[in-house]
Formats: C-alpha cells, structure tokens, sequence
C-alpha cells in the first residue's frame, strides 16, 4: 500500500473559512478523505487530478458539458410544487399552522432516469482529454451503470459495467438497458454481491488496466480527487434548485432532505447551500429491517471512522474491524460506508444524519405514485418518507426541498414482490 496523504489543516474549518471550501490539497476533508490505494493507482490518479485542475480552467471544455447537459439531458430539472404529498404531510398533524409545502427536485425527469448522467458525461470528457478509449464503472441500482454506459454510448467509449449478482437478480430491467447500449455487464458473485463487491471487483479491474482505462466512480466516494470531481459534477442539481427557490419561494428553503448512500445526490443537492446558514439539510440513510449489524446500511448512524475503497470515512464494521453486511430494500443504498465530505459535514453539525426503515420507505413509494402520479425510485423514497414526516413538524409558511433522485420503473418488480397485497 502507498503512504496515506495526511490532513494539513490544523484550524477549525467553520471559523477560519467557509463550509464549501474543502477539500485541501491532499483530498481531506477534516479529518475524512486521503488517498489510500496501492501504488499501482497512484499515477491514475496524480493524472485525473492534473487534467481536472486544467478541465476547471477551460472554458470550452465547460460549455460542451454545459451543452450536453442541456440538450442531451434535459436540464434544467423541475422543482416541482407537491401538492398531494403537502397534503398528506398536513393530515399527520392537528394544528391547522403546521405542515411546510413540500416541493420536489425531478432529477427522475434527467435522460436515464436519475441524476447519475451528470457525473458520468464530466468524467467520460475527462477520459477523452486523457486518452482513455475505455471505461469501466460499479453499480448497485444500475442507474449508474446506465448513466455510464450512456455517456460512453454518446462519446464513442468502450464500456464494462460491475454489479453484484444480487443487483442483477433485483434491478434486470437496468442490466438490460446497459446491454442495449452496448456496455458488458459483469456478475459479482463475492460476498453479500451487492454494491460493495461490484466496486471490489471494478478497482481490481481498474489496477490492472490502469494505461488505458478510466474508472468511473459513481458516487462521492473513493481516493482524493474522485468524492470532490463527483460532488462538483452533481451540483448542478444545487445550484439549479437554488436558483429555483429564488424564483418561486422569493428566498431560501427551510429544509433540504436527500437520500445518502455513497451520497452523490445529496452532495451534489447540499453543497451549494452548505454556506447558507439558515437552511437545515438532512441526509436520510437505509435504516433497513432494523438497528441490528447487517440489517441495514446506514454507516453515518452506526458506523466509525474507517478506510474503505481508497479513503477515510464513516464505515460499518464488525468488533474486528472488518467491513460488515450490509441491507436495504434499495440497491443503490445498499453499501457500507459514505462519502468522506459527507462524514465531514456530520462531524462539524451542518448536515444531520437520519436513517428510514425499509417499511417507511415502501410506503413513500406508494404514496409519491398514488399521490403525485409520480413513481419514485426506492432510494428517493427513503427522502420522501422522511421529508413527509419532517414537513408535518414545521409551520406551514415554510418550505421544504427533497430531491427526487430517480424515477422507480427499475423497482417496480422489486416493490410489488415486498408489497404484495398493498398494491
């Protein structure tokens, strides 16, 4: 293994300077982040670093993303007024002051389906400028998998996607799009064969390939510069919804609530408004079948500090320091650790960390379906529910943001056998 980079800040980051600007030179985040790889990994990411710190400074290579992002995706998402979901909010409580208007970020409304195509053009335009013609990529839901395979459809670039066999078995109408798009989709069959392994499996590809391959991470997480160029490339979704807020609230939320599993929605939604003082974020984790290790995947909940695929973060481990099992209803959450910005923003009290069962999270699908006519992903449904609940505790002049991640067709086979009778 190489040397772990160490932080170099030694002043509180909340007094000295704002929120946002992290992470330092060496990818920390407080005391979060590095880089912990082997030194086959090291060049690969010295060199995205370098055409990244050039990438931010070219003009041209930000009004192709720009375009892309408005032409081929479809931005700028909606935020959308949700009525029904308003109204069940206020039904919850009896004084007729409570209950905040819940609107929605429609990031099911980008092309595939989720928010996944906005990191994943940024980082295929990357590889082009490094010469890679190949990609590979791990998914768990699959949207990153197709969001991938996608942009590698669109750019001309060779795809392998990772996914444990689980995954396969419980989000195959994804393996069959990322197939039709011209991807190969390769089965983890290593441990739980969920997202953890996929990712296992995508690195030891990547140490191997590293000369003509450009692995892309699909969430905030991983080695120094992959959690900060993934957050950037996300927060499209801040900054358009902000933008929003001014246009239709007149000023800031009060709320923002997001779903976190690596945690690339919710950064890409929070870090815009982190500096915004007056706004409460809330990240919403798989709280699964219950608190008991293995029942769920909600490492900010219950996890320590820990290494995982590359740096320092919040991780679910056993008495032994190995990474536990993990579960959720929702592959996409289904992972053992979280983003290292994420650990970050829990340590210094900007965001708070919440975790929804599996069962909360069904029954927002259904109620996002039967009361917005709009069917969400399971891992958006984890947001709405809490979302839901939250809004009946504020007044009902304020407002509430969750961002809608992803749109629930890849579920609905999955959602209908763990609902049965209920729909």
């Amino acid at each position: 293994m190489s040397t772990p980079t160490t932080p170099t800040q030694t002043e509180d980051p909340t007094q000295q300077r704002p929120i946002s600007a992290v992470p330092d030179k060496n990818g920390w985040y407080g005391d979060c982040g590095g880089v912990f790889v082997p030194e086959t990994l090291v060049e690969a990411l010295n060199q995205l670093s370098e055409v990244y710190e050039k990438a931010c400074q070219d003009k041209q290579f930000w009004d192709r993303l720009n375009d892309l992002n408005r032409l081929y995706v479809g931005r700028p998402t909606p935020l959308y007024r949700a009525g029904g979901l308003t109204r069940r909010s206020r039904a919850m409580v009896a004084d007729k002051e409570q209950g905040a208007t819940i609107w929605l970020k429609r990031e099911d409304l980008a092309h595939t389906g989720a928010h996944k195509i906005n990191n994943t053009l940024g980082q295929a335009l990357l590889a082009k400028k490094m010469g890679k013609k190949r990609i590979i990529a791990e998914t768990g839901a699959g949207q990153h998998g197709v969001a991938t395979a996608t942009a590698c459809a669109h750019l001309g670039l060779k795809c392998e996607i990772y996914m444990g066999s689980e995954d396969i078995r419980r989000q195959h109408l994804n393996v069959v799009r990322m197939k039709i798009l011209g991807a190969k989709v390769n089965a983890v069959d290593d441990g739980s064969r969920t997202l953890k392994d996929a990712t296992n499996a995508a690195l030891r590809d990547w140490m191997g390939s590293v000369s003509n391959t450009h692995y892309i991470l699909g969430s905030v997480v991983g080695p120094h510069p992959f959690p900060m160029i993934v957050r950037d490339f996300q927060s499209i979704i801040g900054r358009e919804a902000k933008a929003q807020c001014l246009r239709y609230l007149g000023g800031m939320p009060k709320a923002i609530v997001a779903c976190v599993g690596g945690g690339s929605n919710a950064a890409g939604m929070f870090y815009p408004f982190v500096d915004e003082q007056g706004v409460e974020m809330i990240g919403v984790e798989a709280g699964g079948r219950s608190d008991e290790p293995g029942e769920h995947a909600a490492p900010i909940s219950h996890g320590k500090l820990g290494v995982l695929h590359g740096s320092m973060s919040y991780v679910l481990q056993d008495p032994n320091g190995q990474t536990s099992d993990v579960h959720s209803c929702s592959a996409g959450l289904d992972y053992p650790g979280v983003g290292p910005e994420h650990s970050y923003w829990n340590n210094i009290g900007r965001v708070s960390y919440t975790s929804v069962s599996d069962k909360q999270a069904l029954d927002a699908f259904v109620w996002c379906s039967r009361d917005e006519g709009i069917i969400p992903a399971l891992e958006s449904s984890h947001a709405v529910a809490f979302g839901v609940a939250h809004a009946s505790t504020m007044n009902k002049d304020e407002h509430l943001v969750i961002n809608l991640s992803g749109r629930g067709d890849k579920d609905v086979e999955e959602a209908s056998r763990l609902l049965g009778d209920q729909i």
